[in-house]
């Protein structure tokens, strides 16, 4: 399964020392650039033949400043899957964590 990573420089650094790929992009156009050509909807990667990846991690940061455009991407239900994930200055304040999303959904305490 194929992971790419969107957000800022340390952690794109440290996916990539794992063999993830990914683009650092800390304002909203970098961000929004590297959404639109993972998703496919820009074009493609960085080579014809280089397959969309599977699952789109990206920074809490990142995410908020694209909620819209994920929102529509998620909506859709197709691949990349995305996933959030704090920086290392943490989470974003006020973003609901993975447990606080589920436990709203189905009402049962994780």
């Amino acid at each position: 399964m194929k992971f790419y990573i969107i957000g800022d420089r340390e952690i794109v650094l440290a996916f990539r020392l794992a063999g993830v790929s990914g683009f650092v992009a800390e304002s909203r156009e970098k961000v929004l650039e590297a959404f639109n050509r993972v998703t496919g909807r820009g074009g493609a990667l960085s080579s014809p033949v280089e397959e969309l990846p599977k699952v789109l991690i990206l920074t809490e940061e990142a995410a908020s400043m694209i909620e819209e455009e994920e929102l529509d991407w998620q909506k859709k239900g197709k691949f990349p899957l995305i996933v959030e994930i704090p920086s290392l200055n943490g989470s974003v304040a006020g973003k609901k964590s993975l447990t606080d999303a589920i436990r709203e959904a189905i009402g049962v305490q994780v």
